[in-house]
């Protein structure tokens, strides 16, 4: 099952998201609290434990400072569950659009897939063992029973301990890797496919799931067999030993206890649903209904799943917004309640992108250098280049529409075109990026104000 590190401090938190994210402090501080408190909740006493709820947080601040990148980093340093979605894909019941309970659907789902990959590294060196023996099955096929009366039990004998001879000899040949190339037959076993579908029933979603599980079950299955080589065969037959390994309903039961205790969901474009007070008509009535929908899954419901029933009490909730054209107050009430940790996400200024483009474990320049290097290519940034193109995206941003750090892609890939299109044939050679080239590249098109606006 996935391993949680309670040791880690709020101060440890925010180091280790400070190896992948530029600035932004406050929030930081305010996830490390939030996921530290989830530690402290399960050392308290069974009666207690039940009524600490955790503090769900709002960021504001504008696209591209890192509020997804945080609470989904987050996740990862934990192995939480973790599940974003925008809040303009839902909608109130009742209209067309996905139902606000799918996302907790998600969730179980992203936790299904952790604990199962956590379980399958158990048994992964048994099943290795059993995919060893099925191997050497097929390229030895025992041989057919014969009726007692031609039996002779002295030929038996002897005819087993050759065949364990043949075993053994063939058992060293495939660990040695020299019957890769030889050709065996799979069978593999097929998949039931529901013959209905409820389509464009959006909020029947759990009975589309229940009725596809069901007619699974009960369908035939299809196998097949396919002629392929050792070397192909492997990897299918170690999926199908470590199924067999893997208990299905006591993952789904770990699944389900993960979600309802480490679950985190990333609610983003929330200022999106916020509707003016007063509206009766037009696309408020079904934002104001989502909010409605989503207050119970916030303040704590239970959520029917395939799995078994969920509770959302203690998941953790972080909604995200930029609220430029409306205000966080423009929410409902209740739920505004919701989310009482209100932390505000700074614009990133120039030398935050001169650090966004160094700092990072993988950050941008590492990733185009170890992009360029597989074709043989040895790119280099020179020091002024990256202070150029932190320069240009802090003066893009304010002339046109502030994107944040995803400027830096665009300007990244204009440097770069002519680069990444002719590496190929530039194999063992070393490129340096100045930052006259940089210039060379994106000045005229970021005086133009016309021109940036649409290319850069």
């Amino acid at each position: 099952m996935p391993q949680h590190q309670p040791e880690l401090t709020p101060r440890q938190i925010v180091a280790e998201l400070d190896r992948d994210i530029v600035g932004q402090a406050d929030a930081k501080r305010a996830v490390a609290i939030a996921l530290r408190n989830r530690w402290r909740r399960r050392q308290l006493p069974d009666d207690l434990r039940a009524q600490v709820t955790p503090k769900n947080i709002m960021l504001i601040g504008p696209t591209g400072v890192g509020k997804t990148e945080i609470a989904r980093r987050l996740a990862i340093l934990v192995g939480a569950p973790f599940v974003k979605t925008e809040a303009t894909k839902y909608t109130e019941v009742g209209y067309y659009g996905r139902d606000v309970e799918s996302l907790i659907r998600d969730l179980v789902e992203a936790a299904i897939l952790l604990v199962r990959t956590a379980e399958r590294e158990t048994v992964e060196e048994q099943a290795r063992l059993r995919v060893e023996q099925r191997l050497l099955d097929l390229l030895l096929p025992s041989p057919q029973p014969t009726s007692w009366s031609e039996a002779d039990a002295h030929q038996t004998d002897e005819a087993a301990e050759r065949r364990q001879r043949s075993r053994e000899k063939m058992k060293n040949r495939l660990l040695a890797g020299e019957l890769e190339d030889r050709e065996v037959e799979v069978t593999i076993p097929g998949r039931s496919v529901a013959p209905v579908s409820i389509l464009g029933a959006a909020n029947m979603e759990q009975m589309e799931m229940d009725l596809q599980s069901m007619f699974e079950k009960i369908m035939p299955k299809q196998a097949q067999s396919r002629r392929m080589s050792v070397r192909e065969a492997r990897p299918i037959l170690l999926q199908q030993e470590t199924d067999a390994l893997i208990d299905p309903e006591k993952i789904n039961q770990a699944a389900v206890r993960l979600t309802e205790e480490t679950g985190i969901v990333f609610i983003d474009e929330l200022d999106k649903i916020a509707s003016d007070e007063g509206s009766s008509r037009g696309p408020d009535v079904s934002r104001q209904g989502v909010q409605r929908d989503l207050l119970p899954i916030v303040e704590g419901t239970t959520v029917n799943t395939k799995y078994g029933p969920v509770k959302t009490d203690h998941v953790l909730f972080v909604a995200a917004g930029a609220f430029h054209r409306s205000k966080p107050s423009d929410l409902m009430p209740e739920l505004q309640g919701r989310f009482p940790i209100r932390v505000e996400m700074h614009d990133l200024t120039r030398d935050d992108f001169a650090r966004i483009l160094r700092e990072p474990r993988a950050s941008l320049v590492r990733q185009y250098e170890a992009l360029l290097g597989t074709e043989g290519v040895n790119l280099e940034f020179t020091s002024d280049a990256i202070e150029a193109m932190a320069d240009l995206a802090f003066l893009v941003n304010r002339t046109t529409q502030n994107i944040g750090a995803r400027r830096l892609h665009t300007i990244l890939e204009r440097v770069l075109e002519d680069i990444s299109f002719n590496a190929p044939d530039r194999q063992n050679q070393k490129i340096v990026v100045d930052e006259k080239l940089v210039r060379e590249r994106l000045e005229a098109l970021s005086k133009d104000e016309d021109l940036s606006r649409y290319i850069l």
